[in-house]
């Protein structure tokens, strides 16, 4: 009888240290993908910021950064390059975030701030703001700020009766997106020539008109944000595994929710507000990032995912055809379209999403 307790217990032994070295070895490798990934954006910043249409060496490049004025060189990398790199990084990590938030929330790969409405929310008001009462700059961006929030909380308020799990939050944010994407074709049309060329640009999701400002805004709301998200997380975590599992666990399942929706909404509006909806981002990044850990991805992940992607699309963008420096979205955009194909085919056959 001893003998058997004996061999029980070692089993049990031998079965939690392959538990706990199958858990280290997914750190590792999460580990090992989270720093080829930051490593990535390193090198296309640098490329952003050295290569292209104006190339600049790196010696040149650190004396202008020590002070050193070079005819040239000095405006185009400090007013120019630079505060667009930086815009790239911050957007592709703001729009990767919040639509990993939506997506693990919601359980469905569709589930993203394009899909939803809440990118056309803030590109209404941005709009709104743009044709009938002339905005531009830090108007415009906070126009769309509040556009995004006001299209989440309506999403929330909409569809918490019936669940906010599954289909019907998307199928509600699709309605809210039909309606304002019909609203934002009728001001352009009322529109004259010079402000509707400038509402299409920025709906289309541009980098070009990057500045300091720009950056400083986006930064300073992503410093809030981002940790505000990273704190969530491991709720997040949880939710996914059900609402009765989570409440089990402690987890308070509708106040958890709805300050996950309302960082997500804030991440993907603050984003948009920088650089207009560029396209696709915010749906690429979930998926792109749990194909590299084969499983649920972490939200930082997801964040260097979207670096990548607006970085390496805006350099291609800015340098693809020459003498035009064509919008990020456009790129991003005719990414986005065969993924979304697969992941409906995808879907369809899993059954997945409620």
């Amino acid at each position: 009888m001893r003998d058997g307790t004996a061999d029980s217990g070692r089993s049990a032994g031998s079965a939690a240290r392959a538990l706990a070295a199958g858990r280290a070895a997914r750190r590792r490798a999460h580990s090992v993908r989270a720093g080829a990934l930051a490593l990535a954006v390193v090198v296309l910043f640098a490329v952003s910021v050295l290569l292209g249409s104006y190339t600049v060496t790196v010696p040149d490049f650190f004396r202008i950064l020590g002070g050193a004025q070079i005819p040239g060189a000095s405006f185009i990398v400090l007013e120019n390059k630079l505060p667009r790199a930086l815009m790239a990084v911050l957007v592709g990590i703001g729009f990767g975030m919040a639509g990993t938030i939506f997506q693990t929330l919601l359980r469905n790969p569709l589930a993203s701030p394009d899909v939803i409405g809440i990118s056309y929310g803030a590109s209404a008001s941005a709009v709104t703001a743009i044709v009938l009462f002339g905005a531009s700059g830090a108007a415009v961006s906070f126009a769309a700020v509040a556009g995004g929030l006001a299209v989440a909380a309506a999403l929330y308020l909409t569809a918490r009766r019936g669940g906010l799990g599954g289909y019907r939050l998307i199928l509600v944010g699709i309605a809210f997106a039909a309606v304002l994407h019909a609203l934002v074709n009728f001001l352009l049309t009322r529109a004259d020539l010079r402000t509707a060329a400038e509402a299409l640009v920025w709906l289309t999701g541009s980098l070009n008109s990057s500045n300091w400002d720009r950056a400083v805004l986006l930064g300073g709301a992503l410093v809030l944000l981002v940790p505000a998200a990273l704190v969530l997380s491991r709720i997040l975590q949880l939710l996914e595994l059900g609402d009765d599992a989570a409440a089990g666990l402690g987890v308070r399942v509708e106040a958890s929710r709805a300050a996950l929706i309302l960082t997500g909404a804030c991440l993907a509006a603050v984003s948009t507000a920088a650089a207009g909806p560029v396209a696709a981002v915010a749906f690429l990044c979930g998926p792109i990032a749990r194909r590299l850990v084969g499983g649920p991805p972490s939200l930082a992940l997801a964040g260097l995912v979207g670096a990548v992607l607006v970085l390496a699309a805006d350099f291609a963008a800015a340098n693809l055809i020459p003498g035009t420096s064509l919008p990020v979205g456009v790129l991003t955009g005719a990414l986005g379209a065969p993924v979304l194909l697969w992941l409906l085919i995808s879907v369809n056959r899993s059954g997945q999403g409620g």
